[in-house]
């Protein structure tokens, strides 16, 4: 890997297992130019009797960590007892975590148990997409003198299942970064994927949108992890993927001005090819429901409706009216069509079962 490729690098397993998983995993990643070595202490899971983390003995571990590879290590805090706990093991960095970071009350108390620490903190966007919470994190730990601030974006939580464990809403990182360009912002590709197959497009993602780091989960051996084992690599396959990441060229500033542009154009039709494919999904929904019901594909009334009003928000949001009509109905277009065909479907099944 190229040492200018990214200014911070953070890798390590998810969770801190058992002292030999640690170091192995350590070991695996020498010769990168790591700027912390992370695990995972303690572990606010989605459900209770899930692993849960090891707890404070696994501080020692990270401890061990240093002192025979080198490396600076870097846990994630929930709570003011882990922040002591962590500074009694002098760690060289904390995280605020997703599920902590949408709670104003649990990042005051990690503030304030940080203030006069000195130690590093990097704040990882809340589970829900709100760029003022995630702001507001970070500016209530530098109201109590903690200068040394980074962001992680890993992703937001949604309800239905999408290509990706955390959505990314690409815009809502742009925004920090045009809001906050002072603070370091790195890239959880592992937490946004969910799966180790998408963290290497999301690592090219990071560096051609110009991020300052990644966090990867790295795992000496992931098929027996006891947390989100999906989404961790080993620390050969973390070498490989660095190595293959292509960095764009610098030589001529017009080039890179529109090649962030044209990044952030593609990150907005990928979301928008998305959203199209729930909005099908729902059409195919919809249609059953008619086809059950005998009701009819096209209601005039309620397709004026949508109509009207789709223009209407169109203009409002200085779209034209052509293409906000001519949208619309090629979308109109596609669901009649799916519709249909389920009727078609029907009237096959029907003669089928007289004969």
């Amino acid at each position: 890997m190229r040492p200018d490729l990214f200014t911070c690098l953070i890798s390590g397993p998810c969770s801190a297992e058992s002292l030999t998983q640690v170091i192995q995993t350590a070991e695996g990643l020498q010769g990168l130019p790591l700027s912390y070595f992370r695990a995972g202490i303690w572990k606010p899971r989605t459900q209770p009797g899930a692993f849960e983390g090891i707890g404070d003995q696994g501080l020692a571990w990270l401890v061990e960590v240093r002192k025979q590879f080198g490396y600076k290590i870097c846990t994630e805090v929930a709570t003011a007892e882990h922040v002591k706990a962590a500074a009694a093991h002098q760690v060289d960095m904390v995280w605020i975590g997703a599920r902590s970071a949408v709670n104003p009350f649990t990042v005051q108390e990690i503030a304030e148990a940080l203030q006069g620490t000195g130690i590093p903190v990097m704040v990882k966007n809340p589970v829900n997409p709100d760029l003022k919470l995630w702001l507001g994190a970070i500016e209530r730990l530098e109201r109590h003198q903690i200068s040394v601030i980074g962001a992680i974006h890993r992703g937001f939580s949604v309800y239905q299942k999408t290509k990706y464990r955390n959505n990314p809403h690409w815009q809502i990182a742009i925004d920090f970064k045009q809001a906050r360009p002072d603070i370091p912002l790195v890239m959880d590709p592992s937490h946004i994927g969910g799966r180790a197959t998408l963290i290497a497009p999301l690592a090219q993602q990071a560096l051609d949108l110009h991020y300052d780091g990644l966090m990867v989960e790295t795992h000496c051996d992931p098929t027996i992890a006891l947390t989100d084992a999906k989404q961790q690599i080993t620390p050969a396959a973390f070498k490989e993927l660095l190595g293959h990441l292509e960095p764009r060229s610098k030589s001529d500033q017009l080039h890179s001005e529109l090649s962030e542009f044209r990044d952030k154009l593609s990150l907005i039709d990928d979301g928008l090819i998305e959203l199209l494919q729930e909005r099908m999904e729902l059409s195919r929904q919809i249609g059953l429901l008619k086809r059950n019901h005998n009701s009819p594909i096209l209601q005039v009334q309620r397709w004026e409706e949508t109509l009207k009003t789709t223009v209407e928000k169109a203009l409002n949001a200085d779209l034209s009216q052509e293409f906000a009509e001519l949208f619309i109905k090629m979308l109109h277009e596609e669901s009649i069509r799916i519709q249909l065909g389920m009727q078609s479907d029907k009237s096959n099944e029907n003669q089928s079962a007289k004969l």
